[in-house]
């Protein structure tokens, strides 16, 4: 087990000893997980990294080396109780795979002060990315449509963000990564092709191709756009026949290449090759080639950087103590105190039509209304029977079938269906 402490910040220390000194640092507290709003552009949330969030929390220990390391930034009573910190308070949240909303409780953080605080960075760090990465990767598997889309974007990002961001395109609809990493510890199917640098290595392109069928098989997949594409795409099948199984294209107007390649192909008796085309594609251009003869998609950079939002914008805010419900005030960073309960209104149709907060109390239910809230720790302990992996894909994909047909379009405009906060005095919807 890898201790996953230090993935903190100094200001969550220094807040965990004032408290501890003067007391207040056993007080019961809620902290929730929100966003104040959509990321630019964007009509609806993805919740994702629920499960590594869990586990962060179940290894947030302090050995004695990192003790060691924080010895003259802590003073000795912090470093003896971080010495024996579990998290033994109650999580709950939104389901990974579900939508979210501005204001949405994603995730529900309950204990001690002292206990919930010092998890303040490791929650965001997990949430805010996978949260982002599983949105940009929801939209471009909306706009990919039956076609299945590789993600293949570990040389554009951190190491460690590689694995979670491909997992996080798997739970949004993605087929499969090229990052090993990610479909060993996840499970995530792997695949993906030569890069450029093979057929360069070789003194000819057609060398390079019949290496390639002699070592994988006709079924893979030749990079034919490293010289000349018209030509590659004829070696391509002189050298493996029409049983050929793809050929990819990395770049040029993709559009017009794919119905070139098409015919091409077609003229050569290889009416079963088919095309997977990458280079730097995102959700808009995957849509702009709906109606091109394409089979199939590689995508990377704008995956692995949330598609121009590489974050979700979530925060993680106290909003009560010993059952008392607390706000910040602040111009343009006003929160809702109190702990709320949410569910989702939806049509005798299942179209969604309402995001429904109570503060402080569970909203009265109505016909077709869905709690969206599920518990994950209780006494630290994790609930047993969480979803898999799997599970959390086919969640959202139900999901997003619940959404009206103007909030899954790529233009810009407002949340899919609003947020209504209910407290004992008035309904606010925003």
């Amino acid at each position: 087990m890898v201790s996953t402490a230090l993935l903190t910040d100094h200001y969550e220390l220094t807040m965990l000893q004032a408290a501890l000194s003067d007391g207040t640092g056993e007080r019961a507290c809620t902290f929730e997980v929100f966003g104040r709003r959509l990321p630019e552009g964007r009509r609806y949330g993805v919740v994702a990294g629920t499960e590594r969030v869990l586990d962060a929390v179940r290894d947030f220990t302090f050995d004695p080396d990192v003790l060691a390391g924080l010895r003259g930034v802590l003073d000795e009573p912090t470093l003896e109780w971080l010495a024996g910190y579990r998290f033994r308070g109650s999580i709950e949240g939104y389901a990974e795979g579900e939508l979210w909303f501005p204001g949405s409780p994603i995730l529900t953080v309950t204990g001690t002060f002292a206990e919930a605080v010092v998890l303040e960075t490791v929650v965001l760090s997990i949430l805010n990315h996978d949260c982002a990465i599983a949105a940009a990767a929801a939209r471009m598997a909306r706009s990919a449509g039956d076609r299945p889309i590789i993600e293949m974007g570990s040389r554009r990002t951190h190491e460690r963000a590689a694995v979670a961001a491909s997992r996080a395109a798997y739970l949004a609809g993605f087929t499969s990564t090229s990052n090993l990493q990610a479909g060993a510890t996840y499970g995530i199917p792997t695949s993906g092709t030569s890069a450029h640098a093979f057929t360069l290595l070789h003194d000819t392109e057609a060398e390079a191709f019949a290496a390639q069928v002699a070592a994988l098989g006709v079924g893979t997949t030749l990079l034919v756009d490293t010289y000349d594409i018209t030509a590659g795409i004829a070696t391509a099948i002189e050298v493996a026949g029409p049983q050929l199984g793809a050929v990819r294209i990395d770049s040029g107007d993709l559009s017009v290449l794919a119905v070139q390649a098409r015919e091409q192909l077609d003229s050569l008796g290889a009416t079963s090759t088919r095309i997977v085309v990458s280079g730097d594609l995102d959700e808009y251009a995957l849509a702009a080639l709906a109606a091109a003869p394409v089979d199939g998609y590689g995508v990377g950079t704008s995956l692995v950087t949330g598609s121009g939002a590489p974050t979700a914008g979530l925060v993680y805010k106290l909003v009560e103590v010993e059952g008392r419900p607390v706000a910040k005030r602040s111009t343009s960073k006003v929160t809702q105190g109190g702990r709320k309960t949410a569910v989702r209104r939806h049509r005798p149709t299942g179209t969604a039509t309402d995001e429904v907060l109570g503060v402080g109390f569970t909203p009265p239910r109505e016909p077709n209304d869905r709690p969206l809230q599920v518990p994950f720790v209780r006494d630290g302990e994790r609930v047993a029977g969480l979803p898999d992996l799997e599970a959390s894909r086919e969640h959202l994909r139900r999901a997003l079938v619940t959404l009206p047909w103007d909030g899954l379009a790529l233009s810009k405009g407002d949340p899919a269906i609003p947020t209504t906060v209910l407290d004992a005095d008035r309904a606010v919807r925003r």
